[in-house]
């Protein structure tokens, strides 16, 4: 036994910078931290870098686990994927049961599931945690979404729950269900998130459609940013459009090569929603715009071959355009909360997580990347009833209502001019779509039933029915639904 032997009460494995920031949290929260790296010069540099967080290093695997009080508690900030495998089965033969490790990775849910099931028939804890807020959430205190064994939780719980970001007192870190339910919602945040920065793209598209400049534009989000529209996103795009290329003088928004990159959550959130046959066609118009903005053959042939406006947006009145545009772009968010959270809702039913939605955007309120002013009214509205969709919240519904023209006056003067909206319009369309008395499925069923015997349901009597359309085209009543 070593004089290091169960000093410290949390490990981290992984030390490049999330791993190293969130190691240092942990240290300057007061916590004795343990940190290990594979290679021992990563860990050596963080050392170095920095003696006052008092981190107890170790060379090997065998010697970290030990410097671990019991139950010991370990997250893995590793790159998701086979290496998160190649971590755990290093760890394993030097655990005891009821050792906890925690994947703060941005893991896909179902291997969550997977590694969560084979360690608790070893003994063992394991928690999907998603962590939200980058390289500086983790210093300063992220956004954190732990699913996995709510027993466990009262172990690591109060230790998360301090580095974690706080709001009105409040740690933005709360048990969010079973398996792999952390990462499920961590997933989603990121789906909305992809939603968020494509509708802010697309209203600095229209702003600049209607002759704002980039320092224009930035002095438009900076105001929206003192009101509904209160968010860390809006917050930066004013700091980026103001950004000045010190190369050639020009914006840097527009010296950026306009391809935008992907790491997978925003694909994971849509192929769920499909998987679940949740609607959350704006989500996945996000996606679609930044595989349609790094497909340069497509976009080549494209602009080579078709015609249309060139997206100048004429006005009479600019300001009010401008107004119009931030009441279209508070509408379009809502949106893409409304579907992200009914994903979870659904999902939650689905594989028995039983999730608090509105302790979902209550821990979305300070440390993540979505963080917004918003969130607050959505968690009171999640909180004071039992809700379908957040589009039924009273105070969600009534500024729906309220910004209902701006909306429609945007999406159609970009239709008109020639400005690429697929968010925005995407989002009305589902406003509509979900609020509509009747939708054009009866004919779809009509159509399948003709084509395919798939039958269809009247909204007159109950069973089901089929036409025979390739005889008399009378009505049977069919005996089994397929």
């Amino acid at each position: 036994m070593s004089d290091k032997t169960g000093s410290a009460q949390i490990g981290v494995v992984g030390m490049a910078v999330m791993g190293s920031n969130l190691a240092r949290n942990f240290a300057s929260k007061g916590f004795k931290t343990a940190i290990f790296n594979r290679t021992y010069a990563k860990t050596e540099d963080v050392l170095a870098a920095h003696p006052e967080a008092g981190f107890v290093a170790s060379e090997s695997v065998e010697e970290f686990v030990d410097s671990l009080e019991k139950p010991r508690r370990i997250i893995m900030m590793v790159k998701a994927g086979p290496a998160t495998d190649a971590t755990i089965d290093a760890l394993l033969p030097h655990l005891d049961q009821g050792d906890i490790i925690v994947d703060g990775g941005n893991t896909y849910f179902p291997d969550t599931r997977r590694r969560e099931k084979k360690l608790s028939e070893l003994g063992f804890n394991f928690i999907g945690c998603g962590i939200s807020g980058g390289e500086t959430g983790a210093l300063l205190g992220p956004s954190m979404m732990p699913g996995g064994p709510k027993d466990s939780y009262a172990h690591i719980g109060p230790i998360l729950e301090k580095v974690a970001a706080q709001y009105d007192g409040e740690p933005c870190c709360t048990w969010i269900g079973p398996d792999g339910a952390g990462h499920f919602v961590k997933m989603v945040h990121n789906g909305i998130e992809y939603a968020d920065m494509q509708f802010i793209g697309e209203a600095y598209d229209l702003l600049k459609g209607a002759g704002l400049s980039a320092t224009e534009a930035a002095d438009v989000f900076a105001q929206w940013n003192t009101g509904d529209l209160d968010s860390y996103l809006i917050e930066i795009t004013s700091e980026v459009l103001r950004q000045v290329d010190a190369r050639t003088g020009k914006p840097l928004v527009d010296v950026v090569v306009d391809a935008a990159g992907m790491k997978g959550t925003g694909t994971w959130t849509v192929m769920e929603s499909l998987n679940l046959g949740v609607p959350a066609a704006a989500i996945a118009e996000a996606v679609f715009a930044r595989a349609a903005s790094s497909s340069p053959e497509l976009r080549a042939a494209a602009q080579a071959a078709l015609q249309g406006p060139d997206g100048t947006i004429n006005t009479d009145d600019r300001d009010a355009f401008v107004a119009d545009v931030r009441q279209a772009l508070w509408c379009a968010k809502v949106i893409a909360y409304a579907q992200g959270l009914h994903l979870i809702k659904v999902a939650g039913q689905q594989y028995g997580w039983d999730i608090d939605v509105a302790a979902c955007a209550r821990i979305w309120r300070a440390g993540c990347i979505i963080r917004a002013k918003l969130l607050d009214r959505i968690s009171n509205e999640y909180a004071a009833g039992n809700l379908e969709t957040l589009l039924e919240a009273p105070s969600i519904s009534a500024e729906l209502a309220n910004c209902n023209d701006a909306w429609r006056r945007v999406v159609a003067k970009a239709s008109e001019a020639g400005v690429p909206i697929p968010g925005f319009s995407s989002a009305l369309s589902y406003y509509d779509l979900v609020r509509a008395k009747r939708t054009n499925a009866a004919l779809t069923q009509g159509l399948r039933d003709f084509f395919g015997s798939h039958t269809y349901r009247r909204v007159d009597t109950d069973g089901t029915f089929h036409t025979q359309w390739s005889g008399d085209r009378s009505e049977v009543e069919a005996v089994d639904s397929h």
